[in-house]
Order: structure tokens, then sequence, then C-alpha cells
């Protein structure tokens, strides 16, 4: 299906990643915020036919591609549901400061700061907290450790994370990408038609990842809870303890929220955009290294929060991303406390496998809807499939059908 920006955006699907505007330059694209307000494509008149045909071909929201096929073939060890592999092990960063301030165990910022405290890139591309509105996230090109430990934390609003890319490429060396799975899907789709691609960018990192929460969501909550939106002036999300206070910042006060209580007490009261809810890789099979969080059945205990000193699960999927945490434990950044296993991956994320085994019929229950649906790439969809029988084949099907029509009625500016 051959797809313009507004059916992207109007069928629910677009995350606002900012790929289709760093390629179609500043004449064609520029983004903006929507009227639900998150961030969005506006098409404008230098857009060309050939530019459309591009971003057919790129769009996350129109292809996730995981590893290329001939890096899943090199890989050691193969799971159905949690793909290619090398090891898979809990871990945490060695600095104490470190795994205290970061998402979970800082385990992706250790690992940032190693690659450029021993010159193995010029940069990070990653994402830091934005100054307005101060709940999105706002790409960023660091340079230095010091640079790399101010973005840590996680950044669970939106975020146009490759909106500059096409800069990025052009003028940069050797970098690293920490970012989310959908991200690095965009980058692995970019790749078949731009070698600086995979010539610029050495290290592929990213999170195990539940999705973000849209702009709506977070000014509903703020505004429950007293406070005026537009008056907040920082957001963190989590970090300084596991998973750590949400806290909110404005002029007159600042307000902290257990994790639980910020987002719900299971992934039912999640509120995250459509195309976060039929996502088939939230395991960042793109990656070289993924790290997540480790609580059993996906959600933190509040009694054992408050002194939970943080452990990531921590899958390496190539030899490079292998040799990458090799050498983080040989140098002191990370430390490896115990090997695991498929069966504990998904014990802690559970919600993740129902996504991958549900894939092939959501994206089926898109385009019955009329919907654009993703199309799934190198990432073992129809044996997925398999798994469910047929009423929960048909359950995931009709579901992805009444979201696409939900998210159709849903106000957009394109």
């Amino acid at each position: 299906m051959h797809a313009s920006l507004d059916k992207i955006v109007d069928d629910g699907l677009c995350l606002g990643c900012g790929l289709c505007a760093a390629v179609a330059g500043p004449e064609a694209i520029e983004m903006g915020r929507g009227t639900d307000g998150d961030l969005r494509p506006f098409a404008k008149e230098g857009l060309t036919n050939d530019d459309v045909t591009l971003i057919n071909q790129i769009c996350p929201s129109l292809r996730i591609e995981g590893l290329p096929a001939t890096r899943q073939a090199e890989a050691t060890n193969h799971d159905l549901i949690w793909g290619p592999y090398e090891d898979m092990m809990l871990a945490h960063a060695t600095p104490e400061d470190v795994r205290y301030e970061a998402s979970t165990a800082g385990i992706l910022t250790a690992l940032g700061i190693m690659l450029l405290d021993t010159g193995k890139v010029d940069a990070i591309l990653h994402v830091k907290a934005a100054d307005n509105p101060a709940n999105f996230g706002q790409a960023t090109l660091s340079r230095t450790a010091a640079e790399v430990r101010a973005a840590a934390g996680s950044r669970y609003g939106p975020t146009a994370a490759l909106a500059s890319i096409n800069d990025v490429l052009d003028s940069e060396k050797a970098i690293a990408v920490i970012a989310k799975p959908c991200d690095l899907n965009a980058l692995r789709n970019l790749a078949h038609h731009d070698k600086r691609v995979n010539e610029t960018i050495h290290y592929w990192l990213t999170m195990i990842c539940g999705g973000f929460q849209p702009d709506a969501s977070f000014r509903e909550f703020v505004t429950n809870h007293g406070l005026i939106p537009e008056e907040i002036r920082k957001v963190r999300y989590r970090g300084y303890g596991c998973p750590g206070p949400t806290t909110i910042e404005s002029p007159h006060q600042v307000m902290d929220f257990h994790y639980l209580d910020f987002w719900g007490e299971d992934e039912s009261q999640w509120s995250m955009p459509l195309r976060c809810k039929i996502c088939a890789d939230g395991i960042g099979e793109a990656a070289d290294i993924a790290a997540g969080d480790a609580w059993d059945g996906a959600s933190p205990d509040r009694q054992d929060s408050l002194d939970d000193p943080g452990f990531n699960s921590v899958i390496s999927r190539t030899a490079a991303g292998q040799a990458l945490l090799n050498e983080a434990m040989a140098r002191g950044y990370i430390t490896k406390t115990e090997e695991v296993d498929p069966d504990f991956m998904s014990r802690v994320q559970p919600h993740q496998v129902a996504k991958k085994k549900a894939g092939l019929a959501r994206m089926q229950g898109l385009k019955e809807a009329g919907s654009v649906a993703p199309e799934i790439v190198n990432m073992r969809a129809e044996e997925l499939s398999a798994l469910l029988d047929e009423d929960a084949y048909q359950s995931e099907y009709e579901g992805a059908k009444r979201r696409a029509h939900a998210a159709r009625f849903s106000p957009s500016d394109t």
C-alpha cells in the first residue's frame, strides 16, 4: 500500500520520529504538533512523489525490520520469541552513582560513557529531556561522558529522535545510537537506501520498550493532580532509584509519584499510541544490545522498589554487541550478576511475548479496517503467529480492527 503522510497520521500509526522530515528536507516536511499535542510531520509544497515513495520504504510505521539476515545467521543462539542473540544476562552499571541516577541500572548510560572514553565513537546520538514541553524528549549528540550522564533516565514523552539524522550522518565519522527499537527499525530501513547509515553507525543500542505516553495522557494526569501543564518546567520519569519516582516540577511545587501511581498497577492501564500497542518489536531486534527491566510480571513491587538498587536484563544480539559488553565488564563500566535465558526474559517481559505472538494478527486486523499496517521483516512473524490458537488469533485480529477504527476518529492536524 502506498501511503501519504496524511494517511499514516490519520490512521494513528505515526510515531513522530522525524525520519521523513530528515530525508525529505525542510522544504518538504516540517515537524510540529498535531491537535492531539504529539509530534507530527506536516507536508509542504516541496514534497515530491519521490519523497513519498522513499518514506513509504523507510517509515517504521510501514516497515519493521530487525537485524539484517546475514547478521541473524551469524548469531550463536536463536529463540522463536526473543530472536537471535549471543548472550542474556542480568547486569548493572558498576559506578554506583550511574546505577542510581539512570533508569533501572544504567547499562545504556555506562556503555555510552565507555564508547566515548575509549574513543570507539566520536559521538552518541540519543535523547535528553526537552525544555518545552518538559514531558517531551529531544534528540541530542553527546561527545563527553558528562553529556551522556546529563541525559540519563527514561524519556516516555513524544520525541523526534531522528529529525536530524541526515545532518548527523553527513557530518560525523563514527557514532553510536541509543534509541527506541522503532527508531532503530527506521534506521535499518534507511540503510537499504543510504550507505552512510552502516558506515557511520558503529553501535546500535536500545531499551526493551513498552511504548511512550501521548501528550494528552500526560496533561490529563498532571491536571488531575492540580498542576497546570503549561507551567511544568521539568519532568523526570525514572532514575534516582529503581524505578525511582516520577518527578514533576512547576515554579510553585515539586511532586513525586511512584511508578505504579503514574502508570497504573498493570499494563492494561498504560496509555500509549496505537502504533505502540501493535508494535512487533518492543524487544529491540534491530540492535546490537538491548537492555530492559527485570521485574517479575513486568511491574515493580511497591515495597521492594523502596531500596531496589536496580538490575538490567541485557541481550547481546551480535558479535559486536557481545564484544562491547565484554570490554565494558573488563574495564569496570558494567558488572554482570548472573546468566539468564529466554524463559526468564519471558517471565519478566510477558507483554512482549504477547506482542510477538500477536504481530501478524494485529497487522491483518489493521489492513481489514482500511488502515496502513507495518510489514514485519526478518522477525519470524508467521512462525510466531502459529503459536496462537484460532480464538486467540481472532481476538487479536478483531482488537486491532477496533483500535484502527477508533484511531481514525481521533483528531489530527494533517
